[in-house]
């Protein structure tokens, strides 16, 4: 069965909106709910950038059914992995059982804040191999001391545990990272339809979930839904080798200058058609993808979740 997830973008919103927009999404209907973990929005329109972690235990007291995860969160700089596996543990116990830690290599736009440089393609995958081994362990409480090239941990201990395991997931962009995913944790992330994501995936004996973000923007009209996709969203046109390297929103501004909205709205569905965004929505389906997470883009949250709840929800349930 298809699951059905809302994305809590905190680059546009503020962390008391994210919360009013969960609830919301929580009586729509959606199964899940994720939740970027950025310390700077990626252009200076969005505007925001709470902290993913307080957000998520105000949602977890907020909500009562609605899966929680974030999508994703980088344990190699910025954070110590025990950090994160302390914080997992904590928002599954808040929860009841309803959160799911993804994990995700990262970009130099979060990481570099905290001054230890940002390393190259290679050494940020061996770091996130470790860091997931170290928060893996942590929650099964099987693991106190470790000593990688990258991480140490000295008589480590999670005081308070869920006695289930939260599911650990990984974002990939390509194969080999799709297989690290099946090898070291219980799920696949991604943001293309890329039936070879999975393919690599399940080569790897992966058989957890796998989610994909697909980014759409409803509005009244398709004109305005391309001039809000283009406000808000026109970094991510600049494709993941740009995305992970620049520092600051001042690069994004510049390496999106000559980006136009038509261009941005063949990366995300725009207008009030549901027919638009099944199209794309089912091309995640098709290549084997069975969590959806929804990203709409800009202010009109409202309005998108009552067009999920009246017309998008219907249509894939029956699929």
């Amino acid at each position: 069965m298809i699951k059905l997830g809302y994305k809590l973008m905190s680059e546009e919103h503020g962390p008391k909106d994210l919360v009013r927009n969960l609830v919301r999404a929580e009586q729509a209907g959606f199964d899940l709910a994720a939740i970027s973990d950025h310390f700077s929005p990626w252009v200076e329109e969005q505007g925001h950038a709470p902290l993913a972690w307080s957000v998520l235990g105000a949602a977890a007291q907020a909500t009562t059914r609605i899966g929680l995860m974030t999508a994703v969160t980088c344990p190699i700089m910025r954070y110590h992995p025990a950090i994160i596996a302390q914080g997992a543990a904590t928002i599954a116990l808040l929860s009841d059982n309803r959160f799911t830690l993804g994990l995700g290599a990262g970009e130099r736009l979060n990481e570099h804040v905290a001054g230890q440089g940002w390393p190259g393609v290679g050494e940020r995958h061996e770091r996130l191999s470790e860091a997931i081994d170290i928060i893996q362990g942590l929650l099964t409480g099987d693991l106190s001391n470790y000593r990688g090239q990258y991480f140490r941990l000295d008589q480590a201990r999670l005081y308070d545990r869920p006695s289930e395991k939260p599911p650990v997931v990984m974002a990939a962009g390509g194969p080999e990272a799709a297989r690290l995913a099946a090898r070291k944790t219980d799920g696949l992330v991604v943001t293309e339809p890329k039936p070879e994501l999975v393919e690599a995936f399940r080569s790897a004996n992966g058989n957890g979930p796998r989610y994909a973000e697909v980014s759409m923007c409803w509005a009244p009209s398709a004109d305005e839904a391309q001039k809000t996709a283009h406000h808000y969203f026109r970094w991510a046109v600049t494709g993941w080798a740009v995305q992970a390297e620049l520092p600051n929103t001042r690069g994004f501004a510049a390496a999106t200058k000559h980006v136009t909205p038509e261009i941005v709205a063949q990366q995300v569905t725009c207008g009030p058609a549901a027919e638009v965004h099944l199209d794309a929505i089912n091309k995640y389906i098709d290549a084997g993808y069975d969590h959806i997470i929804l990203t709409q883009v800009g202010p009109r949250q409202a309005e998108f979740i009552e067009f999920f709840e009246r017309q998008l929800a219907p249509a894939l349930r029956r699929r």
